[in-house]
């Protein structure tokens, strides 16, 4: 007796399909799962046997084999508990082996047949939907898998509704997509006291995804401001949901029954490792700057993160990608994020402060920033001091614009770019521009032109901070609704990459 299930192992954002073939023959009683499964997946066969005991169903006195097909791709994960039990009963004949062939199953199982929550039932949903098939998943996991809609999704709480569903006693019906509400008011930048050139900056940040650096004395502000950041940046589209979803699905993070269209801000401490940053360990997961894709990425005490952490970003910044390269695995991650970075200017925090001294300065500011190389800081579009607020002005009312009024900006200036980028494959923000369409799109006026030429023979200005100017330049020229990029906007680009505490451009 033999029969077939499918389900998914999975390579990154990708899910391969996997056959589970189960054949039951003469011999000594076992149960053998063959296929490089790791050890979640080889105690498959006591979680399923277990289950099935709660459903008064015994295995028969007989030798069982399960071959995870390829047999040469490593397989990861709990979730091959239901198909395993699904294979089984379909080589039992208790249910049909033609619609188990049909079907992509994944799931926990309990010890009790009740189906626990996996990560990945989104990506399984996709692989699904590519090879036409149906899913079945646990019932935590179905709305977020309905989100693709080019599947039908069954969801069902435990292995004995899967039995009614396929011996037509009691039909499973079909899961409904869900999407995670916004949780709670956003912060404000109303709150925020003064700073109005750091609140510009972070308002050309979010509306063409341009990387920002602050650096301000401890207490001026920099991480109330990024805090912020989140509440002026429209809503993930649906394809970047999808996509931003995908990962945080893997990554076991999508645990409410749907997707959000939030933009993700994850913030890491300081001490956390390469790994965790730019992904890897066990099954080479990916990493905050994967989960930050489409979102904001902030990083907090920026010079205290350990030197070989911060240059890895380089290239991630640059591709939009990252390839976590393993002994046993080489797994790409999409990782297009925008980074806010803070820090002090010195050590102690205080070279820039004139009420209070640094008594090594300037060597205490040269050591500390000089932690952070060159190369990465060419890559940050936007650098701002946040100066010290007076203790006087917070007692001060509110004052300055609310976070809706600038989001309604930034989301008319990335309209704008959608428009402009409607036929251009992956290109969605300014900050994407290069080549030909950074030429096409961001190229100054006459007198533009002239004053950016000044700039970069005068100041030793990159090829690429040459490019980052224009780029900036045309994210400031669409949240003024302009078609051109004139020398205001040139200007204002130009003065977001000088400051005297940063060290110029």
């Amino acid at each position: 007796m033999t029969a077939r299930a499918y389900t998914v192992a999975f390579e990154g954002v990708e899910a391969r399909l996997v056959e589970v073939q189960c054949a039951i023959s003469p011999g000594s009683p076992c149960f053998t799962l063959v296929g490089l499964p790791d050890k979640a997946v080889t105690e498959a066969k006591e979680r399923v046997r277990a289950a099935l005991q709660a459903l008064s169903i015994a295995l028969p006195a007989k030798r069982i084999t399960v071959n995870l097909s390829p047999a040469d791709l490593p397989k990861e994960g709990s979730h091959f508990d239901l198909p395993i039990a699904v294979a089984l009963l379909a080589a039992l004949e208790i249910i049909p082996r033609e619609d188990i062939e049909a079907t992509v199953a994944l799931g926990e199982l309990s010890l009790d047949g009740r189906l626990v929550p996996v990560a990945g039932a989104l990506p399984a949903a996709m692989a699904a939907a590519v090879e036409d098939r149906t899913l079945l998943c646990p019932k935590a996991c179905g709305a977020e898998a309905a989100w693709v809609g080019a599947t039908t999704v069954l969801a069902a709480a435990s292995l004995e509704d899967v039995l009614h569903h396929y011996t037509g006693r009691t039909l499973l019906s079909p899961a409904e997509a869900g999407e995670v509400p916004r949780k709670g008011p956003l912060r404000d930048f109303r709150e925020v006291k003064g700073q109005e050139r750091a609140k510009r900056a972070l308002e050309i940040a979010a509306a063409g995804r341009h990387h920002l650096f602050l650096v301000g004395t401890p207490g001026s502000g920099k991480s109330m401001l990024a805090a912020r950041l989140p509440g002026i940046l429209p809503p993930l589209s649906a394809p970047e949901a999808l996509e931003t979803s995908m990962i945080h699905s893997l990554a076991g993070l999508l645990s409410e029954g749907g997707i959000s269209r939030d933009r993700p801000f994850r913030e890491p401490h300081h001490t956390a490792s390469m790994a965790a940053i730019v992904g890897g360990g066990r099954g080479a997961k990916p990493g905050e700057i994967s989960l930050a894709h489409n979102g904001v990425l902030f990083l907090d005490e920026f010079p205290e993160f350990p030197r070989a952490v911060l240059d890895t970003l380089r290239q991630p910044i640059e591709t939009g990608t990252v390839m976590v390269a393993r002994a046993n695995a080489h797994i790409r991650y999409p990782c297009r994020f925008l980074l806010i970075a803070a820090a002090n200017p010195c050590k102690c925090g205080y070279l820039s402060d004139p009420n209070r001294a640094c008594g090594r300065a300037p060597i205490c500011g040269e050591d500390y920033l000089g932690r952070i190389s060159g190369p990465l800081m060419d890559r940050f579009d936007l650098r701002v001091e946040v100066p010290p607020v007076a203790f006087t002005d917070l007692d001060l009312p509110a004052s300055g614009e609310s976070s809706a009024v600038i989001a309604d900006r930034v989301t008319a200036a990335r309209a704008r770019q959608t428009a402009r980028f409607a036929d251009v494959q992956d290109l969605r923000v300014n900050a994407d521009l290069e080549g030909a369409a950074l030429e096409e799109h961001a190229s100054p006026d006459a007198e533009g032109k002239e004053l950016i030429g000044r700039v970069a023979e005068r100041m030793g200005l990159s090829a690429r901070g040459y490019h980052r100017v224009l780029r900036v330049a045309r994210t400031i020229a669409d949240l003024d609704a302009s078609p051109t990029v004139r020398k205001p906007h040139i200007a204002e680009a130009i003065s977001f990459r000088l400051s005297s505490a940063i060290g110029g451009l």
